[in-house]
């Protein structure tokens, strides 16, 4: 019997210890709240500490009379983490209509009985009946609704800082908001995504009011002028736009390679063309040809054996009064040492092209002296159709006969007896009357590119200064120019002037760090009212998040986005869009060498047909 109990207690103190074990392994185990949840949490009267963030929730007392569409974007748009909770209530349309009837019958009574007209119940009457008009066809419906606004922050100040934020926004819609007392809990709980609407604040009102709250919203950019640059992603809306009616009509564009940046700008091109605007593209890759030749545009080859020729030397023709003939060969002056310092400048210990003071000090007079060989001095005509313009060999003549310039003229011989000597040792050859005009350098050797682009640009920037027009400027590739401070320089003051001229810049980059890491490419960027964002690479995607101020969802639809989708801005709006031509647009500007070489296929076809 003993030896029985014995055996009996010796099972009970088994088990105790396989339940102190289970219970031991329990406590241990993690489920998924214990990692999703706050490390700590403290309620105070009117806010709460979630681990170390600061958190309180405001609601929406009363509203103005009228509210319109997106008038709740300003606060969704606040850089801050929010949870925004909207709960809506049906209301019975019978039940309405009864309380309804209830106040016109006292409000005609106080009208009536009033010896004074009061015209606010007038207009309060006036509402009543149009809503009950409406409640009856069905086309309005009514709702109890409830908003409230949970904000984040790092410190009690910023709490403080963020709400009166808040509240003055809703304030200047006439909307009264107010903070939680003794209710913070219940904020907190009923914006996370429970459905559980633990304040129960809600106002009465009609579905249309209750839409103008919803926060999904989409900046419109239809206007009445301009072209079609896409489709509105979020609500299959037109975007429109008229780039010249902003206060400037410059636009960047960014995307990695292959996410139809040239695509859409040729877009661009085309419909500008059909509106009368002349086109100006530095094309690096040949990408344009085809378009141009289609619009019976100038196709001109800038290289080394190309019959096209540009001369620097070149001067524009004086426009206005407030300009004379000694302003402008100061400004070619000033022009020629940037184009010379990368032709034959001496990089520093940062890899920038720089001349030494004796140096830029000698070009200075020679450029100069360079002038008046040809005649061309202060007092000179310089709408003179007989005035000959200098070449380069011509500075490296005078350049030859002045003390100190050996080293110059030894460095500069490459582009006038040597190697180079066929790019810009000539006199200007070229016409460029047509609505489009591109230069190609894709023939050019990398190191002369930059050279080639920046007499381009400064060859473009004369024309734009003598013939006042509506024109575009398309840069392709313009990271070649920002390799340089000079040239980053002189993109920067062409796009700041261009408005004077009526001159938009396109400047399109697939070098996206190195753009605007840039102070110069910072301040092109600035000098833009409108710009694409297009696909972009990891690597890239933070710095541009922070340039362009986007949304987590804004970063992540660059990072996802397909071929010829991403977000347009103008001016202060902006919204996600989609590039869509039709089949003859697509024909003429697609860059798919697959669609290039059946489309040239097609063409051959074509010929021997016609000449059967």
């Amino acid at each position: 019997m003993f030896g029985k109990n014995k055996k009996q207690n010796l099972n009970l103190e088994g088990q105790k210890e396989l339940i102190q074990e289970e219970i031991a392994y329990q406590k241990g185990k993690m489920a998924v709240r214990d990692l999703i949840s706050p490390s700590s949490m403290k309620i105070t009267p009117r806010d709460i500490e979630l681990g170390d963030k600061y958190v309180r929730t405001v609601f929406v007392m009363t509203y103005p009379r009228y509210l319109s569409v997106g008038w709740f974007a300003p606060i969704i748009n606040l850089n801050t983490s929010l949870d925004i909770a909207m709960f809506f209530y049906p209301v019975s349309t019978e039940e309405i209509l009864k309380k309804l009837r209830n106040k016109v019958g006292v409000i005609r009574a106080d009208i009536s009985e009033a010896t004074v007209r009061d015209p606010m119940e007038e207009i309060a009457l006036q509402d009543i009946e149009q809503l009950r008009d409406e409640l009856t066809q069905g086309t309005e419906y009514f709702f109890r609704f409830a908003l409230y606004v949970t904000y984040y922050t790092d410190s009690p100040e910023e709490l403080t800082k963020l709400t009166e934020t808040i509240e003055t926004l809703f304030g200047s819609r006439l909307v009264f908001s107010k903070r939680v007392l003794y209710q913070a809990e219940e904020g907190f709980n009923s914006t996370l995504p429970l459905c559980k609407d633990e304040l129960q604040h809600a106002f009465s009102m009609n579905s249309s009011a209750c839409a103008s709250s919803f926060p999904f919203i989409s900046a419109d950019l239809t206007s009445d002028n301009g072209i079609l640059y896409g489709i509105n992603r979020h609500n299959n809306s037109l975007i429109l736009f008229d780039r010249f009616s902003l206060q400037n009509a410059n636009l960047t564009v960014f995307a990695t390679s292959g996410a139809g940046k040239s695509y859409a700008v040729k877009l661009e091109i085309l419909r500008s063309l059909m509106m009368g605007t002349d086109v100006i593209v530095i094309d690096p890759e040949n990408e344009y040809k085809h378009l141009c030749e289609a619009v019976g545009g100038s196709y001109i080859n800038i290289s080394l054996s190309a019959e096209s020729k540009l001369n620097p030397f070149d001067l524009p023709k004086p426009v206005g009064e407030q300009v004379n003939t000694e302003d402008i060969i100061r400004s070619a002056v000033i022009v020629l040492k940037s184009l010379l310092k990368l032709m034959v400048g001496l990089p520093d210990n940062n890899g920038v092209l720089r001349f030494t003071p004796e140096e830029d000090s000698i070009l200075d007079r020679a450029l100069i002296e360079t002038y008046a060989k040809r005649d061309i001095t202060s007092q000179t005509d310089l709408t003179n159709p007989d005035l000959e313009m200098p070449v380069m060999a011509d500075l490296d003549s005078v350049l030859s006969g002045m003390e100190g310039a050996q080293s110059l003229v030894q460095r500069l011989k490459k582009y006038t007896e040597g190697t180079f000597a066929g790019l810009l040792n000539e006199r200007t050859n070229i016409e460029t009357d047509t609505q489009m005009v591109v230069f190609s350098v894709r023939d050019l050797e990398d190191e002369l590119k930059s050279i080639a682009i920046y007499t381009i640009m400064n060859y473009v920037w004369n024309v734009v200064r003598s013939n006042l027009k509506k024109r575009i400027l398309t840069i392709d590739e313009a990271w070649w120019l920002m390799q340089q401070e000079d040239s980053a320089k002189f993109i920067f003051a062409l796009v700041k002037r261009a408005r004077k001229y009526f001159l938009g810049v396109t400047t399109i980059t697939q070098d996206v760090n190195d753009f605007l890491t840039s102070t110069y490419g910072q301040a092109i960027l600035s000098n833009s009212a409108l710009q694409l964002l297009m696909k972009q690479s990891s690597s890239t995607i933070d710095l541009v998040t922070d340039t362009f101020k986007l949304t987590e969802g804004e970063k992540y639809l660059l990072l996802d986005s397909s071929v010829g989708e991403g977000i347009f801005f103008a001016g202060q709006k902006h919204a996600a869009i989609k590039i869509v031509a039709s089949y003859t647009e697509d024909q003429l500007i697609t860059t798919d060498p697959k669609q290039l070489l059946e489309i040239k296929e097609a063409k051959k076809d074509f010929d021997a047909q016609q000449q059967v």
